[in-house]
C-alpha cells in the first residue's frame, strides 16, 4: 500500500537585485575628495598654527592688513578645500543626493568665481597691476612686523624672481628700518637692502645676511649692480607671465577642466542615486 504524502509547495528564490550605482564611479569620487580633504586639513591646520604662533587670536590688531597676511589666505584656501573635499566625500560614500548637490554647487560657484576672476583681470589689468603695486608696498612698509609676510617677500625677491623692491632697490625707502634717515636712530640697516635682494654666489653655503647693508648710501664704493638685483619686482613678474604663459594657461585649462569633470560626476551619480530610489519605490 503506498502512502501519499503531502506535496511540500517549492521554495521560490528572488534574486537580490544589484544596486544601479556605479561602483567606479562612486568610489572614484570618494577617492579624489579624501585626498582635497586631508590636503584641506593640512592647509587649514598650518595657517591656524601660524596665526597662533604671532599670537593673532589674542590681538588681532596686530594684522595690518588681514586680506594680505599668508598665514590668513591659508586659512581661507584651507576652509574653502575642507568644505568642499568634506562633501564630495561624505556625499560619494553615503550616496547622500543633500551632499552631492552641494558638492556641485561649490565646484560651480568655484568655477564660476575662476572664470569671472580671469576675464576681469584680463580687461583691467591696469587695476591688477596698481593693486599689486599697493599690496607690495605694504609688505615693504611692515617687513620687519610680520615674519610671514618677511619671509614671503624674501622668496619672492631671492628664491622665484631675483628682483628687489617694486621698482628697485630705491622702495625699501617705504622701510623704516632702510630708509637712510634712519642712521640717526642707529639702524645698521640704513641706506641698504634685504639680504634677499642680494645677487646668488657660486657655491654660496651660509648666506650672507649683511651683503645689503649701505649699497644706497651715497659714495658707495663697490659696484652695486654685482651685489644687488637692480631689476624691480613688478617689472620681473611680467617677464615671467609672459615666459610661461603657455604653461599657465595650461594649468588654468586643466583646472577648470577638473572642476567641470567633478561636476558632471556628481550628477551623473545623483541621477544613479535617484534612479535606485525610484525602482525599490
Amino acid at each position: 500500500m503506498t502512502v501519499s504524502m503531502p506535496k511540500i509547495p517549492a521554495v521560490r528564490k528572488y534574486k537580490r537585485e544589484t544596486t544601479e550605482v556605479s561602483g567606479c564611479l562612486k568610489y572614484m569620487i570618494f577617492g579624489f575628495n579624501v585626498l582635497f580633504w586631508l590636503l584641506g586639513l593640512g592647509i587649514l591646520t598650518i595657517g591656524v598654527w601660524a596665526w597662533s604662533e604671532k599670537d593673532i587670536f589674542n590681538n588681532l590688531g596686530k594684522v595690518a592688513n588681514v586680506a594680505l597676511d599668508p598665514a590668513f589666505v591659508l586659512i581661507c584656501i584651507g576652509t574653502v578645500t575642507f568644505v568642499i573635499g568634506f562633501t564630495g566625500c561624505v556625499g560619494a560614500l553615503r550616496e547622500n543626493t543633500c551632499l552631492l548637490a552641494t558638492y556641485a554647487i561649490f565646484l560651480s560657484v568655484l568655477l564660476l568665481c575662476e572664470m569671472t576672476a580671469g576675464i576681469l583681470g584680463f580687461i583691467f589689468k591696469d587695476w591688477i597691476k596698481s593693486q599689486a603695486t599697493i599690496g607690495f608696498q605694504t609688505f615693504i612698509i611692515h617687513y620687519r612686523e610680520d615674519p610671514d609676510q618677511q619671509n614671503l617677500i624674501d622668496w619672492i625677491q631671492e628664491d622665484w624672481l631675483q628682483c628687489c623692491g617694486i621698482e628697485g632697490p630705491k622702495d625699501w625707502d617705504k622701510n623704516n628700518y632702510f630708509n637712510c634717515s634712519s642712521r640717526d636712530v642707529g639702524s645698521r640697516e640704513a641706506c641698504g637692502v634685504p639680504f634677499s635682494c642680494c645677487k646668488r654666489k657660486p657655491n654660496e653655503i651660509i648666506k650672507n645676511k649683511q651683503c645689503g647693508y649701505d649699497v644706497r648710501k651715497p659714495g658707495f664704493t663697490f659696484d652695486v649692480s654685482k651685489i644687488i638685483n637692480e631689476q624691480g619686482c613688478l617689472e620681473a613678474i611680467e617677464e615671467w607671465t609672459e615666459k610661461n604663459m603657455i604653461s599657465i594657461a595650461s594649468c588654468v585649462f586643466i583646472l577648470l577642466f577638473c572642476h567641470i569633470l567633478g561636476i558632471c560626476f556628481a550628477q551623473n551619480l545623483r541621477a544613479d542615486i535617484f534612479a535606485q530610489k525610484a525602482k525599490w519605490h
